[in-house]
């Protein structure tokens, strides 16, 4: 079941810049409390576009509400500047080192989603003592693996002669779970977020990014969760991630779009949940009892997705636990946090979201 359709302005997340090496300005937005969970860019992405789409503020609110979530734009898309000269690892390993710096981040986790997934994977091999959990979706070592010679020239070719059509065919193969809204909403963000020059050029190097030789050096926990059917992404590459890493989890399951939010994304919220929180996030039977105004974990997920205007029956699928638990989870959270409504906990979950540890980070001119 999807997320609750919604006639109200989604809110909006304060974003902020950070300079990179080259002296770009990067767009980058924090979202919740707690360690870092630091998302390096997937794709062609816009802070303020993807947020507007209630799948995937969904998607991010329950890791939100046990994690800061710090996403950024890459140089050239959404609300970043362009960047000078050509595109690649190094770059992305850069803007990684640059906005944790920035943000006085010793140590992150780090979820790596699509083409976020290799970039990653070599932070944490030549940067291990910064990286404490890895989280890998949908991704793959050796881009030349993804397609055959000839679809990825036909794919290039596409996107750079006719970016309308490219972007579409795009968002079918992304996200073919997707409705005709999402698919819609996606296809407008990838047109509006870069150009076709600058998408050609992400997808090349999506293609000739290879860190095959990185893998054994990781050192950091990792899970790797990989979508059976996924259209974009073979399986098989997710499968080589998690046996030439070190320990790595393998987390398979069904589906066939290859972004998280859309498609059965409770699994893999609970999957990277679970593993972040090196546990089962399913309750006991006894609860814990915090210090009056304090929420458990799992509470405060759930006054996260309160906040998003979820029922209790939407809560519970979201998050894989029975409808009376969720309704058992909102009137707990009622009591400690001396509320009476549902209103109420999400002008509470609002605070606290805007009073989050880098709230108070200074904007460079």
């Amino acid at each position: 079941m999807g997320p609750p359709s919604s006639r109200e302005v989604p809110a909006r997340r304060p974003v902020r810049f950070c300079t990179a090496p080259t002296g770009t300005r990067i767009a980058y937005a924090c979202t919740g409390q707690g360690k870092a969970l630091l998302v390096p860019a997937a794709w062609i992405s816009h802070l303020e576009l993807l947020w507007q789409d209630p799948g995937y503020r969904a998607f991010f609110t329950p890791l939100s509400a046990v994690r800061t979530v710090v996403q950024y734009d890459r140089p050239g898309c959404g609300l970043s500047d362009p960047a000078p000269g050509t595109r690649g690892l190094d770059t992305d390993l850069a803007i990684l080192e640059a906005l944790a710096d920035h943000l006085g981040l010793e140590t992150v986790d780090l979820l790596g989603i699509s083409l976020g997934a290799p970039a990653s994977v070599a932070f944490a091999a030549r940067s291990p003592h910064r990286v404490g959990r890895l989280v890998l979706y949908g991704g793959y070592a050796d881009g030349s693996q993804i397609a055959a010679a000839e679809v990825r020239t036909a794919m290039l070719g596409l996107v750079r002669a006719h970016w309308g059509l490219g972007s579409e065919l795009l968002s079918d193969v992304f996200l073919p779970d997707g409705n005709a809204a999402t698919k819609a909403l996606f296809a407008r963000l990838q047109r509006e977020a870069a150009s076709p020059e600058l998408a050609a050029d992400l997808l090349a190097q999506c293609y000739d990014t290879d860190v095959t030789d990185l893998l054994a050096r990781v050192v950091a926990p990792t899970l790797v969760v990989h979508r059976r059917g996924d259209r974009a992404m073979p399986y098989r590459a997710g499968r080589e991630l998690a046996a030439r890493i070190p320990d790595a989890r393998l987390v398979s399951l069904p589906g066939n779009s290859h972004f998280p939010y859309v498609g059965d994304a409770s699994a893999v919220v609970r999957a990277i949940l679970e593993f972040l929180s090196d546990g089962p996030t399913t309750l006991s039977s006894q609860p814990t009892v915090p210090s009056p105004g304090e929420l458990t974990a799992r509470q405060l997920q759930v006054a996260a997705l309160v906040a998003e205007g979820w029922t209790n029956r939407q809560i519970a699928q979201q998050l894989g636990i029975e409808e009376r638990s969720a309704e058992g989870h909102v009137e707990r959270i009622r009591l400690r946090l001396g509320v009476t409504s549902r209103a109420q906990v999400a002008a509470w979950w609002a605070r606290r979201i805007s009073s989050g540890p880098f709230g108070d980070v200074e904007v460079p001119d």
